[in-house]
């Protein structure tokens, strides 16, 4: 069988450990699988002044950015974030299935902070990545506990800029992913709220279903490996970020538990879609009057998984 070439978007530890284990293990070549990853993702600047003003930020600007200028085709994110990114795509891109990684996000302060409840983070200043995964799963957390126009979600840049941001006092609190969150355990800041949340992959019409079944056997064998030695690969996280908070760490100092890798490649339940969806239109976070066709490649989702 002679596969598509894959190119996907480069990811890190975080979202696609499993995507970097097999391809340094051999596991996608042994598939007959050519896959290279594509740099992508045009940061986005720091704008403390943009309170809740997600749809002023391109949903491409990180994730999908080397697809939408035809480099990729495939890439992963946050499910929430590939909703969006599935509307605005220019070149097709559809989600095609569940990634394996799912990260731990939390929203934390810092040791400082008079803040031990998530209540008490009503109108007070969040830095969180517009369009990516802990942007949307911040607004779902606190909705529980804040009045929905209480809640003051700020964009912060990257990692490093948000967590930054927190520690000098510019804002009051920041979401955070690993290596981050053990970044701020070993400094002290508080977890006022913390959730696991699904992400996606997401391919233009390239990816065929014979591909994607190959390229989730590969990912499921490297699942396999991670969850039977999970302390073997988190140097990756050490090793892939250059910020001297993370090189400070040590593999010892992660807490196991916060990494969660699944069956790579199954469907999304259309009853959790159509939720999903109609949540984000509650928050305007995308457009009415989708289905599931503008969200999804239901053909390879559904032919991928048999």
């Amino acid at each position: 069988m002679a596969y598509k070439k894959v190119t996907m978007e480069k990811p890190s530890p975080f979202n696609g450990l499993e995507w970097i284990v097999a391809k340094d293990e051999g596991l996608l070549e042994k598939e007959g699988l050519d896959v290279e990853f594509i740099d992508h993702g045009t940061p986005v600047e720091t704008d403390l002044k943009l309170t809740n003003a997600w749809n002023q930020v391109s949903s491409a600007r990180g994730h999908a950015e080397a697809a939408e200028r035809g480099e990729a085709n495939m890439f992963n994110a946050c499910e929430w974030g590939n909703y969006r990114r599935s509307q605005d795509s220019t070149v097709g891109a559809r989600q095609i299935g569940r990634r394996a990684c799912t990260p731990c996000g939390a929203i934390v302060v810092p040791p400082w902070s008079d803040i031990y409840t998530p209540q008490q983070l009503a109108n007070k200043t969040i830095a969180v990545p517009f369009h990516a995964g802990t942007h949307y799963l911040a607004l779902q957390m606190l909705e529980g506990f804040v009045p929905r126009d209480m809640v003051k979600v700020v964009s912060s840049g990257g990692k490093v800029k948000r967590y930054r941001s927190m520690m000098d006092g510019t804002v009051d609190a920041c979401t955070v992913t690993e290596p981050w969150n053990t970044v701020a355990d070993k400094a002290g800041c508080r977890v006022i709220v913390q959730a696991f949340y699904n992400g996606t992959d997401v391919a233009t019409p390239e990816i065929d279903t014979e591909t994607y079944a190959a390229i989730n056997r590969a990912l499921s064998q490297a699942v396999r490996r991670l969850n039977a030695d999970k302390k073997s690969y988190v140097h990756y996280f050490i090793d892939l970020d250059p910020a001297e908070e993370v090189k400070a760490l040590t593999v010892n100092d992660f807490n196991l538990n916060r990494l969660v890798y699944i069956e790579p490649g199954t469907p999304i339940p259309e009853d959790e879609l159509e939720r999903t969806y109609n949540w984000m239109v509650s928050w305007d976070l995308i457009g009415q009057g989708l289905c599931s066709d503008d969200l999804v490649n239901t053909r390879v989702a559904a032919m991928a998984d048999d």
